[in-house]
């Protein structure tokens, strides 16, 4: 026990002159913005609540990058961000959702930060998280950079306006549907009523709706004139119109008025509207994603793209998965090719579409070619198999022209077994919607992609085997970045809108969400 207070008194001892070297030190003051960010609760109780860690942590970074001095007592940058907050109505953002303080005392100098940042994180990556509402998968981990928001709010301080252009995305699909929105917000709605639901109407029958049509048609400008329709035929002239309006909406340009195309005629001026809004929120979603060479899927158009160096090149029709087989978002990189492939049926297929099949015609498999085999590959016996209980055995087509895959598979890392592939089913691409597979990408003029894809040495060399009849792996020497997207909505440099049916039903849960104040 003496031992042990003695080594206390000797601690004592020791420390008794950094003591006192330490009162005569000069105490540096706690920097006001630093204890109030430190302490937000008690020094800002009202705004703590609506500051997260990560919000704190940004606005810490971001005085400091200030010398951690108050910012906005400047009037003049202070309204030049009111009137930056203001221009967020052209991008589909509310700037009521950003309201800046009446006060100017340190609080309010911190609350105004968080709005000018949030703000600038709203327009760069979207408002609402894309993974709660359309999740992409990636095959590499991607952890958005909010630093570069950083890099913005800083320096944009000398030029408010500039910062808030550097946050927003700069790509050709955001600006143009962002001047479509920007001038349609301020006109007043156009007026139109429904069409009723009816049988099949073609060029030339008898309607009573014909009326009704022909003043639908009007009202959004595919007639500059009310065409008299005696009888209530359906003519040439509103038969023009109607293929415009398909075109536009990403149907079959038929003329042909079916329920695709009356659903279509029946989405209100709101909607539309809102239509314009949403997409610019998807498109600032797809800004992380997007690369200057790239392969761009739109699912809902069933439509892919080839960009390279930030501009498109070439353009197919594709076709996707149905509703009830949805192809899934992602952003992957194709790798390889498989030249004259075989197809394995997945499981999901097997059990729901081909098993039904089998045990209601035997001939089935002979049929269509399908080789029965076990989860190592082996072949089997049709006649050993009961297809009441076939347990775990799968199908397999061989290569050929009858094969669903077509003669090439574009292949990329994914979990879903999906890839994009050639296929005998080509007249199915003059329809639209197009959502007809099980989840790949069907896509027309492959071989034209194909080329895109390699060098020429390559496409003498995949020529070759293509040649053989037998399957081959082909690994691309130039990997291409694929994304697969969604959106129901995009202009060109003329402000022309095209829309897309929204095949998966995505657009309300969105319109709801955007419009939604907190």
């Amino acid at each position: 026990m003496i031992k042990k207070h003695a080594y206390y008194l000797t601690l004592v001892l020791l420390a008794a002159p950094l003591v006192a070297l330490a009162d005569e030190l000069p105490v540096e003051p706690l920097n006001p913005v630093q204890v109030a960010l430190a302490q937000l609760p008690q020094a800002c109780p009202t705004l703590a609540v609506s500051i997260n860690e990560p919000s704190k942590a940004l606005l810490q970074a971001f005085y400091q990058s200030q010398n951690n001095q108050p910012i906005w007592a400047d009037k003049g940058r202070l309204t030049a961000l009111q009137g930056a907050l203001a221009t967020l109505a052209d991008d589909g953002l509310d700037p009521q959702n950003y309201p800046l303080p009446n006060t100017q005392d340190l609080c309010a100098d911190i609350d105004t930060s968080r709005q000018y940042l949030q703000a600038l994180q709203d327009l760069h990556y979207g408002r609402l998280p894309q993974a709660r509402f359309e999740p992409v998968w990636h095959s590499n981990e991607m952890t958005p950079d909010r630093s570069q928001i950083l890099a913005i709010a800083g320096p944009g301080l000398h030029d408010v306006a500039q910062a808030f252009a550097l946050a927003r995305p700069g790509f050709e699909l955001y600006q143009n549907l962002r001047n479509v929105y920007a001038r349609q917000r301020q006109l007043p709605l156009h007026k139109w009523q429904s069409i009723a639901d009816g049988a099949l109407l073609r060029p030339g029958m008898q309607d009573p709706r014909i009326p009704a049509l022909a003043q639908r048609l009007l009202s959004e400008g595919y007639l500059d004139h009310l065409p008299a329709t005696p009888n209530n035929v359906y003519s040439n002239e509103l038969v023009s119109a109607v293929k415009s309006f398909q075109l536009n909406h990403s149907l079959q340009a038929d003329g042909v008025v079916g329920a695709g195309t009356v659903k279509e005629l029946n989405v209100s001026p709101a909607t539309r509207l809102e239509q314009l809004r949403i997409n610019l929120e998807r498109f600032r979603w797809m800004a992380q994603d997007f690369e200057p060479s790239i392969l761009l899927i739109n699912v809902p158009a069933a439509q892919l793209t080839v960009y390279q160096n930030g501009s498109p090149v070439w353009q197919t029709r594709t076709q996707v998965g149905r509703a009830d087989r949805q192809t899934p978002l992602l952003k992957s990189r194709v790798t390889r090719l498989t030249l004259n492939p075989t197809w394995t049926i997945p499981p999901t297929i097997f059990k729901e579409d081909k098993l039904p099949q089998i045990r209601r015609d035997s001939s089935f498999l002979s049929r269509h070619d399908l080789q029965v085999i076990d989860s190592n590959g082996q072949p089997l016996s049709p006649q050993s198999i009961d297809w009441d209980r076939p347990g775990n055995i799968l199908l397999r087509q061989g290569a050929g022209p009858r094969n669903p895959l077509g003669r090439i598979v574009l292949r990329f890392p994914n979990p879903f077994s999906v890839y994009l592939h050639d296929t005998p089913s080509q007249a199915l691409f003059s329809k639209g919607p197009r959502a007809f597979s099980s989840g790949c990408v069907r896509v027309e003029s492959v071989f034209q992609l194909r080329d895109l894809l390699v060098t020429p040495a390559e496409k003498t060399r995949t020529e070759d085997l293509l040649a053989t009849g037998l399957t081959h792996e082909f690994r691309l020497s130039n990997p291409m970045p694929i994304l697969m997207s969604y959106w129901t909505a995009q202009a060109d440099k003329n402000g022309k809108v095209v829309y897309a049916p929204d095949i998966y039903n995505r657009d309300p849960a969105l319109i709801a969400a955007l419009a939604n104040k907190r």
